[in-house]
């Protein structure tokens, strides 16, 4: 950001009184710019023992599979922008039920709200996905998953399944995709 939003003055980039950290900052009319975390809301859709997975078609990770998850919109709750997300890249009606896992990715600036869901209906690729498929939990593509909170969601629900009893669960995701996992990190799949 290189002006102020309410006056169109130039920022510079300082800690501002009181605070801990840089932020832009209006030396004119002294608003302050904050950058937060985007909030990712998604959810697992399930029929019977199949988990509806989609490949994407866009970057970052194109042709790799994810979950229905994406930024959340203004003016939405959580449970709202995951039905939307499984909506628009599986063209899926999924009944949002609890909230699952909470995966915090600070060297990213992300959060993602990931709730379990019960597919209702047929599904397709949407406008972001190259194809939408059900897969049982031995067909999961995991050498192919896009993002490591996908993968670690995923595992989350395979554990609890297993279990026969689902949690809440809360994890810190301090690798990127692609990066080696740190090893106290439970690994089901294939990584």
């Amino acid at each position: 950001m290189n002006f102020c939003g309410k006056c169109a003055a130039p920022l510079s980039r300082r800690t501002p009184p009181g605070d801990d950290r840089p932020r832009d900052v209006c030396d004119t009319c002294g608003a302050i710019f904050y950058e937060n975390p985007k909030i990712v809301a998604g959810c697992i859709p399930v029929r019977a023992r199949e988990i509806l997975l989609c490949r994407r078609s866009i970057e970052p990770r194109s042709g790799f599979w994810t979950i229905p998850a994406g930024f959340m919109e203004n003016e939405e709750t959580t449970q709202e922008a995951a039905a939307r997300e499984a909506l628009e890249e599986a063209r899926a009606n999924v009944h949002i039920g609890s909230l699952f896992c909470y995966l915090n990715i600070p060297h990213i600036s992300q959060v993602y709200v990931i709730f379990l869901g019960r597919l209702d209906g047929g599904f397709a690729a949407g406008d972001e996905t190259l194809e939408a498929a059900m897969f049982t939990e031995d067909r999961i593509p995991w050498a192919e998953i896009a993002f490591p909170a996908v993968e670690v969601a995923l595992e989350l629900y395979i554990r609890d399944r297993r279990r026969g009893a689902f949690g809440t669960h809360t994890v810190d995701i301090n690798w990127r995709a692609g990066e080696k996992r740190p090893p106290d990190v439970l690994s089901i799949g294939g990584a």
